[in-house]
């Protein structure tokens, strides 16, 4: 499927199936495609289906629609291709390309019983070891005996190498742009440094990250001030930028600020990205305004401006990689939020008539001064009450990270009142419930309400699990390890159990294997109470004969208490 994914504007993260003949894009509500983008017109562009192909189609819009930067008024997309309107950036990708080669069929990893004849490893290498092909061969980097041009070669080769390093290790840009400055500074005798990045919804470059050099004293680092006129320059002509002297550059007016402010050199180059230029970094050498000094050697070359725009393209790649990432988190938590929203309305929605059609019952029942109907209805709406209570502890208890709060208590007891709450649930069903204490159990350390609710939800799985079964039958047992500090309680049922292939898909959100009844909340529920007090839930199962669950938790035995010390005061 055919889809649009937008990765930078306010609609970023969102993703729009191609699936109609024709999707329209523009401002208004009407269009398939809604952009919250001033800047893109009323109607502004379609995408026709083709059948094999898609065709973008500009709609004589006011700021034109744009293709990998270029400007189109029809244009068939391929698969990557970036698509532009107003400030808004989208990227096309077709599953379905025919372009996309399978080469399944035409590899062949060899197994080890039709390795080559002759064939070995003549030498192996390390990363740690690849890398010191940049360093130099005495200690200090350098080998006496190259030439200067391949020194400074294998110097610029260093410096790209460690950028590249430093913008694959992190996908936060402050911290990213934090580094490649600091990089800078080793690599460039200069006095300031800064790193600005291009708003999206302004256009305007704003400082993110600025640095002074080591040999600038304190009390000569005033507020950075940059030069309006460097900066309009390099963003207008999109071009890194070098001046030697800006007093005597011909492309600055005396006048202008780069003079006035005092900056002896600058280098400024544009962060050229795949789609655009998304900032520019600045360094400078300066002198404070009112104060003079003989006039220096100049510090910056033509190779310092070609390797400033190679680290400022590293940068702008890896900003907008990082930008892609997060548009794709933003999408994917946006449509686990749909799913979530989704699940939950349609169980409420079925609680709410289970209460409706109480209430009904109930009011029923009064006008007629039926008592026996008023009771019927009143149980239906108990039921659900009881229904939506669970539901809504177990959202809480699922989204909310907790510490168990640790309290001496009986597991038989918690364990046996999960029993004797379930066991009209269970008669019902025509389920036998039976229930099996272990007899040498000890008081434990564990939070009872959340275990109460951890046990429930497997117990009440289980019976539902063996409602269709001739006999059906839960055991639910306790039981106490000494030697390995553990306790079970294990829950068997001899229920249509699940395939080995499906276990580990019964503890995900919101996967139910109860249709229209299940939330798909329980058992996840249930792990992460048991996760929390440091055990799990064991599952063996075999479909046609039954499952058995099994959740361990360490057994915790508390100190007694000392002599005078109260309940309470051990508990504080």
């Amino acid at each position: 499927m055919a889809s649009l994914f937008v990765i930078q504007g306010r609609d970023q993260g969102r993703r729009v199936d191609l699936e109609r003949p024709v999707v329209s894009l523009g401002r208004e509500g009407g269009n398939t495609i809604q952009l919250h983008d001033s800047e893109v017109s009323r109607h502004h562009a379609e995408v026709r289906n083709l059948d094999d192909s898609y065709l973008l189609v500009d709609l004589e819009s006011s700021n034109g629609t744009f293709v990998n930067s270029e400007s189109v008024a029809e244009h068939v997309l391929q698969n990557g291709d970036r698509v532009q309107i107003g400030r808004t950036l989208m990227i096309f990708t077709h599953a379905e390309d025919p372009a996309a080669i399978d080469l399944a069929d035409d590899v062949d990893i060899v197994g080890k019983d039709r390795a080559a004849q002759g064939s070995q490893i003549v030498k192996s290498i390390s990363h740690q070891e690849g890398s010191q092909l940049l360093h130099g061969i005495d200690g200090d980097g350098v080998d006496e005996s190259e030439s200067p041009w391949l020194a400074r070669a294998r110097s610029n080769l260093q410096i790209m190498y460690r950028t590249a390093l430093a913008v694959s290790h992190t996908l936060d840009i402050d911290q990213l742009l934090q580094r490649i400055l600091e990089l800078i500074f080793e690599w460039v005798e200069t006095d300031r440094g800064c790193i600005m990045l291009v708003d999206q919804e302004s256009d305007e470059l704003l400082p993110k990250v600025s640095r002074y050099g080591n040999h600038v004293r304190e009390q000569q680092r005033e507020r950075m001030k940059i030069s309006r006129t460097i900066l309009d320059y390099v963003m207008e002509h999109k071009e890194g930028v070098l001046t030697s002297d800006a007093s005597e550059d011909q492309r600055w007016d005396p006048a202008a600020s780069i003079v006035k402010m005092g900056v002896r050199e600058a280098i400024c180059v544009p962060m050229q990205g795949r789609y655009g230029i998304v900032g520019v970094i600045y360094i400078d050498t300066y002198t404070a305004p009112g104060r003079s000094i003989q006039r220096a050697p100049n510090k910056f070359s033509g190779e310092h401006l070609k390797l400033m725009v190679a680290i400022a393209h590293q940068a702008a790649l890896a900003i907008e990689d990082t930008s892609y990432y997060s548009a794709m988190v933003q999408s994917e938590r946006l449509a686990a939020m749909g799913q979530t929203i989704a699940t939950l309305s349609h169980h409420v929605k079925n609680i709410l008539q289970g209460i409706r059609g109480g209430s009904y019952l109930i009011d029923a029942g009064l006008n007629s001064n039926d008592q026996d109907v008023v009771r019927k209805g009143w149980s239906i709406v108990e039921k659900n009450q009881e229904k939506i209570s669970n539901l809504v502890m177990d959202m809480l208890s699922f989204s909310k990270e907790r510490e168990p709060d640790l309290a001496p208590a009986d597991l038989n007891e918690v364990v046996g009142d999960c029993v004797e709450l379930m066991q009209t649930r269970a008669e019902e069903a025509g389920v036998e419930l039976t229930w099996e204490p272990a007899a040498d159990l000890p008081e434990l350390l564990f939070d009872s309400e959340m275990m109460h609710r951890a046990v429930l939800n497997v117990i009440t799985n289980a019976i539902d699990a063996c409602e269709k079964a001739d006999q059906g039958r839960v055991l639910v047992m306790t039981e106490y390890r000494a030697a390995e500090a553990v306790a079970n309680v294990s829950v068997a049922d001899n229920g249509e159990g699940i395939a080995e292939q499906d276990i580990h898909k019964i503890f995900s959100v919101f996967e139910s294997r109860k249709g229209n009844r299940g939330t798909g909340l329980g058992l996840p529920v249930s792990k992460k109470i048991l996760r929390e007090h440091g055990g799990d839930i064991l599952v063996t199962s075999q479909v046609d004969v039954g499952s058995c669950f099994t959740l361990e938790m360490p057994a915790i035995i508390p100190e007694p208490a000392a002599p005078g010390e109260t309940l309470t005061d051990f508990e504080l």
